[in-house]
């Protein structure tokens, strides 16, 4: 047996209204009542790094990283033959701006002779995304780059023998993946795991207890020892010197005694 629309609705209900999954039909267990978690995938490879940079309206022309495709010079489409006939036309780029980014950036979809996209918006059939009234609207997917005429009906009283469906607006070009950190400023952090540090600044010595010296710079020629458990101290020496050990165990440089004769 075919699976419901309304088993359809009710996952996509729950998963995107909610972001559980289903576990059971909306008769027995709605939405409110689903409790496994089931958010939607966001691939660090596809976030807009430099989403920040696109303004708020579109650009008359192609800048920064927005790429306009202007009245004068639309994209022309080509149709989808895995599809019914004239139904969905594909752009072939991906990434078009939505209108969440700002309302100018709503396409605009013409119908004109194939391979005149010069002409396509002067001489053109502008077509409307609700339709004419005659279950005639299209929907356009901005991830994809995909139109579909979602409507019963294609646009009302246009032919589309020997022409292609044209597009006015424009895509993100601009970097994509959520970058690495070139540099951060820590403040009690634990880090663990393997962790790779290629310059490592701080603000004060890094105590013995963390394996460091407990020292901010070190004598020439000095050598280092531990003066108690916790602290390295520096014992320096003049020529004819020698490194020797006190009663007490402390080492100094001093001169050999040779004692009495």
């Amino acid at each position: 047996m075919a699976i419901s629309d309304d088993q359809k609705l009710d996952f996509l209900w729950k998963k995107l209204g909610y972001g559980v999954s289903k576990t059971d039909t909306s008769t027995n267990k709605s939405a409110v009542n689903e409790a496994i978690p089931s958010p939607l995938l966001i691939r660090g490879d596809r976030v807009w790094r430099e989403s920040a940079s696109i303004p708020s309206s579109i650009p008359g022309s192609s800048s920064g990283v927005v790429t306009v495709y202007q009245a004068s010079s639309p994209l022309e489409t080509t149709a989808d033959n895995t599809a019914t006939q004239y139904r969905t036309w594909k752009t072939g780029v991906t990434d078009w701006i939505p209108t969440e980014i700002g309302s100018s950036y709503q396409i605009k979809v013409y119908i004109h002779t194939s391979g005149d996209a010069s002409n396509a918006v002067s001489s053109g059939t502008q077509v409307f995304a609700a339709g004419t009234g005659n279950n005639d609207e299209w929907l356009f997917d901005y991830q994809a780059g995909i139109i579909n005429f979602i409507g019963t009906n294609l646009p009302n009283g246009i032919s589309f023998s020997g022409k292609s469906v044209y597009i006015v607006g424009a895509r993100y070009t601009g970097l994509f993946g959520v970058s690495a950190t070139e540099s951060a400023i820590l403040n009690n952090s634990t880090l663990t795991g393997n962790t790779s540090i290629t310059n490592l600044i701080l603000t004060s010595v890094l105590g013995t207890e963390y394996g460091g010296t407990g020292l901010s710079s070190f004598t020439t020629n000095g050598v280092l020892f531990a003066s108690n458990t916790s602290t390295l101290t520096q014992a320096t020496g003049t020529a004819g010197e020698v490194f020797q050990i006190a009663s007490d165990g402390t080492p100094s440089f001093n001169k050999l005694d040779g004692g009495s004769f």
